[in-house]
This record gives structure tokens, C-alpha cells and sequence, in this order.
């Protein structure tokens, strides 16, 4: 588990599992289907019915937890998800309290939604150049080693200047 900003951490399912999970004063963005989305919903087989009105996000209270796989196309990186997630991120530090984002393994989605944030929400990432602000993440979390999907996402969400950058 890595600090990225104050308050915001990046880290694999092992650092909620081991640290987290039991501390009522963290929120926790749950940035993989498995296991949690599955154990929130309740379903099994495949996937969560297309249906379900949580089928991409479920809140609950300081947990966000999200339908996102590492897909190899950005396509099916929702925009919807990962906006809730920069949300989320935001209105918990906002509010004083410390952030875990976190994944199975902590190298591809997690890392890229606290990069997204770092973009939205701070000056601490380049908002012009991609590869720029890629570099500079990386210096904050070193493991960043994002997927197809994820990258092609955050790659096509800097060319859009970031749509939405409140600072």
C-alpha cells in the first residue's frame, strides 16, 4: 500500500484484507469484480444481472465497491465506474478521512483510478501531455503497470482534457 497524495492510498486486495477491512474510520474503492462485487450482490455464475441497479456500482456507507475487470479494451472501462470512483475518492478526503483504492493486485485498475483523481482533482499530474502525467504517476506508484483497457481509458481521458477538472 502505497500514500499517492495525502489521505489516498493505492494498494492489492491483501492491503484491505490485512489492514483496512476492520478500521470504521477508512473508505475503501473496491476496484475488482471479484470478490466483492460478487459477495455484495450475491450472485453467481458469470456476472450480476445486466438488470440490477447496482449491476456497475454498489455504495455501501465508506465502501464503494465496483463491477470493473482489467479488460484489454477501453471500451469496456465505463466511464460511468470510473467517474464514481474519482467521486467517492473526493468526497472522503474532502471530509478528513483516508482513502484506500485498491484491486486485486494492485497494479492496473486501483492505480489508475488514483491517477485519474491525481488528474482531476490536484496539480500534481500534467494535464496536457499523457505520457507526461503517466511518468509522474509513476514516480508516486512505482508498480503502475496498467492493462490495454485501463491505459487506452486514461489515455483517451487525457486527450479529452480530463472532461471534468474541478481543481
Amino acid at each position: 500500500m502505497i500514500e499517492v497524495h495525502p489521505g489516498l492510498f493505492v494498494g492489492e486486495q491483501a492491503s484491505y484484507e490485512s489492514g483496512v477491512r476492520l478500521e470504521s474510520d477508512w473508505a475503501v474503492v473496491h476496484a475488482c469484480k471479484e470478490p466483492y462485487h460478487r459477495q455484495e450482490l450475491g450472485y453467481s455464475g458469470r456476472a450480476a444481472p445486466k438488470n440490477h441497479p447496482e449491476y456497475l456500482i454498489a455504495r455501501r456507507d465508506n465502501r464503494l465497491v465496483l463491477n470493473l475487470v482489467d479488460a484489454d479494451d477501453p471500451a469496456y472501462i465505463p466511464a460511468e465506474i470510473m467517474d464514481a470512483a474519482v467521486t467517492f475518492i473526493h468526497e472522503h478526503l474532502s471530509a478528513g478521512r483516508r482513502v484506500l483504492v485498491h484491486c486485486n493486485q494492485g497494479l492496473s485498475r486501483s492505480p489508475a483510478i488514483a491517477m485519474l483523481y491525481l488528474g482531476t482533482h490536484t496539480d500534481r499530474l500534467s494535464r496536457g501531455s499523457f505520457e507526461q502525467a503517466l511518468t509522474s504517476f509513476r514516480e508516486l506508484y512505482p508498480p503502475f503497470a496498467p492493462a490495454r483497457g485501463v491505459l487506452g481509458f486514461l489515455r483517451g481521458r487525457w486527450a479529452s482534457g480530463l472532461a471534468a477538472r474541478p481543481v
